[in-house]
């Protein structure tokens, strides 16, 4: 996929709601680690969903929307 449909999709999930300004790749595992594209798709999956990054998401995400004044929906 090259650069342009990478930012088409990028404009279609944010005009859809989505946050698309901090997304990860492959690229970034395998610039560090020596992996296939595979092994790094585990990588993320694994570190982007796991329950100490999803509850720190959650809290600084709360944590801002307090600061801005927001009122918690019950």
């Amino acid at each position: 996929m090259g650069n342009q449909e990478v930012e088409n999709a990028k404009k279609v999930l944010k005009e859809n709601g989505y946050f698309v300004e901090n997304l990860w790749s492959i690229n970034d595992v395998k610039g560090r680690y020596n992996c296939n594209d595979e092994q790094a798709q585990k990588v993320l999956d694994k570190a982007l969903t796991n329950e100490a990054t999803m509850e720190q998401i959650w809290f600084a995400i709360h944590d801002i929307a307090y600061d801005e004044g927001f009122e918690l929906i019950d």
